[in-house]
């Protein structure tokens, strides 16, 4: 089953006295539910561009994206943001954890907005937090943490509401290799417990060999989708 849909999608920005840029050009995706994927390319692809769409933080010029059967571009304001704190969560290159709450409150953050009551949203990230080896750090703020603590608890942030989908943006581009390559396979990990289809824009070859697919774009259009065997 499709989780998100990409048709004919193309994407022009255009800034005063500069000629039109093409960001994407006739994209045509389709990702189903479990996948564990990766948008590959050099600087200027167009993957980026394609995260940002699918969740719905920037507008096709043309085409449609589709989330759960929802075509985003036809959502309204309120709509939209309904379905990104519902059903997309969100992993930044640079955490994007709020500085003066505490681990567990910024893990809590989309939930509180959802209207979870607070024993519920406590039992939800403290097993969470046990499973990915961040409870010592609940009470613990971000600038107190180490990039590869930050970007845990903003795995956390993304999962623990369960959403259809998790797009990640160059999640490991910060860290070494070895927390990167650990951060990879602990969401791998969640992808495969808990179903969570996960999406990553990446030029890091270490994603690229975790990922069960890979989507290659250059100069906005699709150049390869390749899938490894089972």
């Amino acid at each position: 089953m499709a989780v998100v849909e990409v048709e004919s999608v193309s994407k022009r920005y255009q800034e005063r006295g500069q000629p039109p840029a093409d960001a994407l050009r006739g994209v045509s995706v389709q990702i189903d539910k479990g996948e564990f994927m990766a948008l590959a390319g050099p600087s200027g692809s167009g993957k980026t561009t394609l995260l940002n769409l699918i969740g719905g933080l920037d507008a096709p010029t043309g085409g449609a994206v589709r989330v759960d059967g929802k075509d985003i571009s036809r959502l309204g304001r309120g709509e939209l943001a309904d379905l990104r704190r519902d059903r997309i969560g969100f992993v930044f290159q640079a955490y994007n954890l709020i500085p003066v709450l505490t681990a567990r409150e910024n893990a809590e953050y989309v939930l509180e907005l959802q209207g979870v009551p607070a024993s519920e949203r406590h039992r939800r990230v403290t097993e969470l937090f046990d499973r990915i080896g961040l409870g010592s750090l609940a009470d613990a703020r971000p600038l107190k943490m180490s990039g590869g603590q930050q970007q845990r608890v903003a795995v956390a942030r993304a999962i623990v509401s369960q959403p259809a989908v998790v797009l990640a943006d160059e999640p490991t581009a910060n860290l070494d290799q070895s927390t990167g390559a650990a951060l990879v396979d602990l969401m791998r990990e969640l992808n495969r417990e808990r179903g969570i289809t996960f999406i990553f824009s990446t030029h890091d070859p270490m994603v690229l060999e975790r990922a069960d697919r890979v989507v290659r774009l250059v100069d906005g259009k699709i150049a390869s989708d390749e899938r490894k065997k089972a």
